[in-house]
């Protein structure tokens, strides 16, 4: 069996062998509790890791736009991967304990911010708890060593699509969309969180959790280069939405052990279902190809 890239992800006992000189951060949230990540952080991690939060760290909720996870402002993000000692040379490893549903999203925009050495614990927490790894409770001190380069964007050669670009490719198809939340929310069968159930006209589905097994373990490397076979569009028109621009990430992850780099949409579904009478559909679309 073909290997998993060697610089998307890590597994535990190659990371035991490489904390001294390796950037932890530990993503474990909860959307339905959003304490219980800094609360579990508290009860034990990986030793020096840091703890980034989604509300905090990977969003801005200042921003009334942009659906519930507001992708967060440059200047911001930059300060704060200062204090977390980050700079453009870094080993940055990256774990959650909900299949990298969390920990994708730090993942995406650390290399959106230009650190290209950043990888994902394969199993994430568990993996390393069940190797017999140690555990700490202490949290590291912040730190200011790196002055980050001034960005005038966040984005340093990621793409992403806004309301506007996917209401625009609804009427010639030059978009194709991909919906990554769970298929009875995309069916609108039922809608857990937003106030319209259904999903975006013309997307197809595929959902986060299939990147991974029940363990959090990510599925071999021909997964995921077959899983992307049927898409035609070109990688910067295929464009990946989830609820709020958070699992979606899952999905940019397994496109990019395939090979390719493809579009988020942050504001996805939480954005597009609160405008005044969006288009929505119900319905599975046609399979492509």
């Amino acid at each position: 069996m073909t290997r998993l890239p060697e610089n998307i992800f890590i597994e535990a006992n190659e990371l035991s062998n490489q904390l001294n000189n390796t950037i932890v951060l530990d993503c474990r949230f909860s959307l339905v509790d959003p304490q219980a990540g800094i609360n579990d952080y508290r009860q034990g991690h990986i030793p020096g890791a840091f703890y980034c939060d989604l509300n905090q760290h990977l969003s801005n909720l200042n921003n009334p736009e942009g659906g519930r996870h507001p992708l967060p402002e440059a200047g911001d993000f930059f300060q704060q991967l200062r204090r977390w000692g980050i700079g453009p040379q870094s080993q940055v490893v990256v774990y959650d304990d909900q299949r990298f549903a969390f920990a994708s999203r730090a993942w995406w925009l650390l290399r959106a911010a230009g650190i290209a050495d950043v990888r994902l614990l394969n199993g994430g927490y568990k993996a390393w708890t069940n190797t017999g790894n140690p555990q700490d409770r202490r949290s590291p001190a912040e730190k200011t060593l790196f002055a980050l380069p001034p960005q005038k964007a966040l984005l340093n050669g990621q793409q992403i699509k806004n309301h506007d670009d996917i209401f625009a490719s609804l009427s010639n198809s030059s978009l194709q969309l991909v919906d990554s939340r769970e298929a009875f929310r995309y069916n609108g069968e039922s809608e857990p969180i937003d106030p319209i159930a259904g999903h975006i006209p013309g997307a197809v589905n595929f959902p986060w959790t299939d990147v991974s097994d029940e363990n959090g373990m990510i599925k071999p490397l021909e997964f995921h280069r077959q899983r992307w076979q049927s898409l035609t569009h070109q990688d910067g028109d295929v464009v990946v939405y989830c609820g709020s621009g958070v699992t979606a990430c899952v999905n940019l992850l397994s496109a990019k052990i395939a090979g390719h780099d493809f579009a988020l949409y942050p504001g996805s579904w939480s954005e597009w279902c609160s405008q005044d009478q969006p288009p929505v559909a119900t319905r599975q679309e046609p399979s492509i190809g």
